[in-house]
C-alpha cells in the first residue's frame, strides 16, 4: 500500500468516526477519558498548590499514572508504558531520591511557599492556553475512532522518539542528572556543617 493510500484510509476512517459520533453522543471511553482527565486535572493542582513536598511528589505519581491511562484510552499502548517505565519509575523515585538526600521535611514547609505566586499562576496560565491553542488547531475537525484499530505502530512511534526528538530526552536525562547531583552535594555540605566543633549535635536541644 502506497502512502497516498495508507493517507486517504486513515482520512476516510477519521471522517466515518466524526459522522457516527458527536459531541452529544459520546461513548464510554470518551466518557473514561473525561473522567481520568478531570482526576489527573486535580492531582496536577493539588501537586503544585501544597506546601508538603513529599505529597506533591506523590501526588505527582497520580498525575503521571492518569496521564498514562489517558494514552490507553487513545490506543498508544507504547507511549502509556514509557510514561510508566521513565517518569513514574524514573523521574518520580529520582526526585524522592533527591528529597531524602537533602531531608526535606515531611510536613508542611514554609520554604515551599513563594511570594511570585501570581508571577508563577500568569506563565502557567499562558503556557496552558498556549498548548490547548496548539492542539486545537492541530486536531480541530479530526475524529480518531477509539474502538477500531490502532493506527499507529510501535516501530513508527519509537523512530520519531528516538530519531527525531532524541536531543530533548539527553537534555531531560543531563538535568535529572544534574539535580541529583545536587542533592548529594547539599547533603554533604549539611552533613559536614553539622559535625564542625561547635556544631549543635542532632541529639542536643538546639
Amino acid at each position: 500500500m502506497t502512502l497516498a493510500a495508507a493517507a486517504a484510509t486513515a482520512h476516510a476512517t477519521t471522517t466515518s468516526a466524526a459522522e457516527a459520533h458527536g459531541f452529544l453522543s459520546p461513548t464510554g471511553v470518551e466518557i473514561a477519558f473525561l473522567l481520568v482527565g478531570l482526576v489527573t486535572f486535580g492531582a496536577a493542582l493539588v501537586t503544585v498548590t501544597t506546601r508538603q513536598l513529599v505529597h506533591a511528589a506523590l501526588w505527582l505519581v497520580v498525575t503521571l499514572g492518569g496521564l498514562a491511562i489517558e494514552y490507553l484510552l487513545l490506543t498508544a499502548e507504547f507511549i502509556a508504558w514509557v510514561q510508566v517505565l521513565i517518569y513514574v519509575g524514573s523521574v518520580v523515585v529520582l526526585l524522592l531520591f533527591g528529597l531524602m538526600l537533602t531531608k526535606a521535611p515531611i510536613g508542611r514547609s514554609p520554604d515551599a511557599d513563594s511570594g511570585n505566586r501570581w508571577a508563577a499562576l500568569t506563565v502557567a496560565v499562558a503556557a496552558a492556553a498556549t498548548l490547548i491553542w496548539v492542539v486545537v488547531d492541530a486536531f480541530r475537525t479530526t475524529w480518531i475512532d477509539l474502538d477500531g484499530p490502532a493506527a499507529g505502530s510501535t516501530k513508527a512511534t519509537g523512530e520519531s522518539l528516538f530519531q527525531n526528538w532524541v536531543l530533548p530526552f539527553e537534555g531531560l536525562s543531563v538535568l535529572l542528572l544534574a539535580a541529583l547531583v545536587g542533592a548529594i552535594v547539599l547533603s554533604r555540605q549539611a552533613k559536614a556543617t553539622a559535625t564542625e566543633p561547635g556544631a549543635p549535635s542532632e541529639r542536643e536541644p538546639r
